[in-house]
């Protein structure tokens, strides 16, 4: 065996003995040197790909095999910025936020705050939520207001219930810009906090991010979005404790990294900013589709500094169905493409230092990834209905290039991005939306762009199903692999067998099983209760009375808990109980009443609150302890990727054990903190 065949293999000894501990508490040289390895072998890669790996037998082998070799290059090629971005020192902004915290505390300065909830048609309950926690934000020089853009009569008093002030402008100019720029123009705090109608602050929130706010040069701190559910991918694979939200690795990883070059992008909601600084760019743009997006860079280019907190510090409502979830990508990339030809976006935007520049622009190349990987999807297809394989392999090839790459990058993935995403399952919404966001993205360079449009959320859906829209792409695509992969079969039983037949055969069936879990994916189930449902592992007490009246008390463990009701553990309570249950007292959460519940058998597991039985109160303090109290949600790390394919495996082996479940998202219950003085 010659040394270029063994000595990447040898290098793979690298990123398996660093992935022994998280990144984070290892040498920045480490990680610089995991980056360089992965550089070189993509380079080595690529150099091969060009010199010895092209089919110029034919005109048409040509043209495929230069566009197989233009999609792949674009990748990995593209792909090699964040590891340039990545070179920095970066931290995830908490160390900082502890210390202006203290320093904060210690001054007398102490802004008033405007809470902005723009809104345009959310569910009643959806928007109470969020005007409840944001009502019981502990900083008190604050003022919360309630922007209406659908113009709904019973909003104005649900805005005074919870202290709101409430505002309508009848022309819904610029869409959600405009709402917040209508805002700006009636409030007249230091600072603005900004939440989206379906997000839910917690009561420290302001506490966290105004300390950030004492250097005079910052303009604005950007907190993580986290949800209240899982997001469809995740939920219709019943992948929950498997998968993490595609959006946990651009807080995790990507913002911290662009934190490190003073490109930290505004993500719209959960974020405090000077009220200064925004009147210097002329408030919110309104050119814009992503007004979140745009504007932080309008005051990056004016020299603002722009900081990033990575602290769950609220949690929304993800999409809740997979044609909502699609669409709102598409509206992502639109937007963020849209803004590559604003005269504030990144191209033309006077004022942004070089890297700055690069990494915002690195965003857009991520939406532009989606053409190439939606032509590696289609071309093994070439192998079987055209007979055309569109890269020549080798064995050397294939161990001393090919493998070696691709294990660097399966070990060193989650590594880099601190535990937040797989290398492989991340990429699982990528089949799914391939074709719409291809053809997002080819629109919006013709020079279309989406409308704004609100993501639908709280909604009941008596059945559940696939959009056709969604459904006859993928059914195309796998009717043309099935007909692909019989060709290729016919032609290897015919002694026909050659290298190029093994890789169609090869890589049309990892596609083919691509496919179908895409197309699992986008099976919703119906769903009855639209209440997010929160796994909290706690200890509680039942009280009752027997089928004699007597009272009755009985030790639980609680798996969930949700705005509806509770969900006790599996054999929790006596199979054979006759009596109800009147309420339920949480052990762990000695501050909150005793909770009601509605009359139900004993032996039930999943009860209901009756909280026109409690307290008046009741209703309130259990909400504001759900979503509100610090520390609710945790930091996962992704599980083992083998493990969490076997998991996927087994759910598409035996899809019918998944049914009639809940749908988990995780909290963490933390130690209240020790009384003191609160800071104003």
């Amino acid at each position: 065996m010659t040394a270029e065949l063994w000595l990447p293999w040898l290098l793979l000894l690298w990123p398996l003995w660093l992935s022994r501990r998280p990144e984070a508490q290892q040498p920045l040289w480490r990680r610089r040197s995991l980056l360089l390895l992965l550089a070189l072998l993509t380079l080595h890669y690529l150099q091969w790909r060009v010199l010895h790996s092209l089919n110029l037998i034919t005109p048409l082998a040509t043209g495929l095999s230069l566009l197989l070799l233009l999609a792949e290059g674009w990748l990995l090629l593209s792909g090699l910025l964040p590891l340039l971005l990545a070179w920095r020192r970066f931290s995830d902004g908490r160390p900082e936020a502890d210390a202006a915290q203290a320093r904060w505390r210690g001054s007398s300065w102490r802004p008033t705050v405007d809470v902005l909830i723009p809104t345009c048609g959310e569910p009643l309950p959806v928007l109470e939520r969020c005007l409840r926690a944001c009502s019981q934000l502990r900083y008190p020089h604050r003022q919360l207001w309630l922007l209406d853009d659908a113009g709904r009569p019973e909003l104005e008093a649900l805005a005074a219930l919870y202290g709101a002030t409430y505002h309508h402008r009848p022309d819904r100019r610029h869409a959600k810009a405009g709402n917040l720029n209508a805002g700006l123009a009636l409030s007249c705090g230091e600072l603005i906090a900004v939440f989206d109608a379906d997000f839910v602050p917690q009561q420290h929130f302001l506490e966290r991010t105004i300390g950030l706010l004492l250097d005079p040069q910052v303009a604005l701190v950007q907190t993580p979005q986290h949800f209240l559910n899982a997001d469809p991918v995740m939920r219709n694979l019943a992948m929950e404790a498997w998968l993490l939200p595609d959006e946990e690795s651009f807080y995790r990883w990507i913002e911290p990294v662009r934190s490190a070059w003073e490109a930290v992008v505004c993500a719209g909601t959960s974020f405090l900013v000077r009220r200064s600084a925004l009147a210097e760019v002329g408030g919110f743009v309104e050119e814009a589709i992503s007004e979140d997006l745009v504007t932080g860079m309008a005051l990056a280019s004016r020299g603002w500094k722009l900081r990033y907190l990575g602290e769950k510090l609220s949690a929304g409502l993800a999409a809740e169905t997979m044609l909502d979830f699609v669409r709102q990508r598409q509206r992502w990339a639109s937007g963020t493409l849209q803004a590559l030809r604003l005269s504030q976006g990144p191209l033309r935007l006077r004022g942004l230092r070089p890297g700055q520049r690069m990494a915002y622009l690195e965003g857009a190349l991520h939406w532009f990834n989606t053409v190439p990987r939606l032509l590696l999807l289609l071309m093994p297809l070439s192998i079987g209905l055209l007979g055309v394989a569109p890269v020549l392999l080798t064995d050397s090839a294939v161990l001393g290039k090919l493998l070696p790459l691709w294990i660097a990058l399966l070990l060193s993935t989650g590594w880099l991005n601190r535990g937040s995403r797989h290398a492989l399952l991340a990429d699982l919404p990528g089949w799914a939306l391939a074709v719409p966001l291809a053809a997002t993205v080819l629109a919006s360079l013709w020079g279309r762009v989406q409308p704004f449009r609100i993501t639908p959320k709280h909604r009941v859906h008596g059945r559940g199903g696939i959009a056709p829209v969604l459904a006859l792409p993928l059914l195309l695509l796998l009717g043309l692999n099935g007909l692909n992969l019989a060709l290729i079969l016919r032609h290897l039983s015919s002694g026909g067998g050659s290298a190029g037949g093994w890789l169609g055969l090869a890589w049309g069936g990892l596609t083919l099983l691509g496919l179908l879990v895409a197309l699992r994916a986008c099976r919703d189930p119906a769903a009855g209760d639209p209440s997010p449902w929160l796994a909290l592992p706690l200890q509680a007490t039942l009280r009752g009375r027997d089928a004699t009246r007597q009272p009755l008390e009985h030790t639980v463990a609680i798996e969930a808990l949700s705005e509806a009701g509770v969900a006790l553990a599996l054999g929790a309570l006596p199979p054979d109980g006759t009596g109800q249950w009147r309420e339920l007292r949480i052990a762990s959460a000695p501050e909150l009443p005793a909770l009601p519940l509605a009359p139900q058998a004993q032996s039930c597991s999943r009860l209901s609150w009756a909280w026109e039985r409690g307290p008046a109160d009741a209703r309130e303090q259990f909400l504001g302890w759900l979503y509100g109290r610090p520390g609710a949600w945790p930091q996962r790390q992704a599980p083992p990727e083998w493990r969490a394919l076997l998991a996927l495996l087994r759910r598409l082996i035996s899809p019918g054990r998944e049914r009639r479940r809940l749908s988990l998202v995780p909290q963490q219950l933390q130690p209240p903190p020790a009384p003191g003085t609160p800071a104003w």
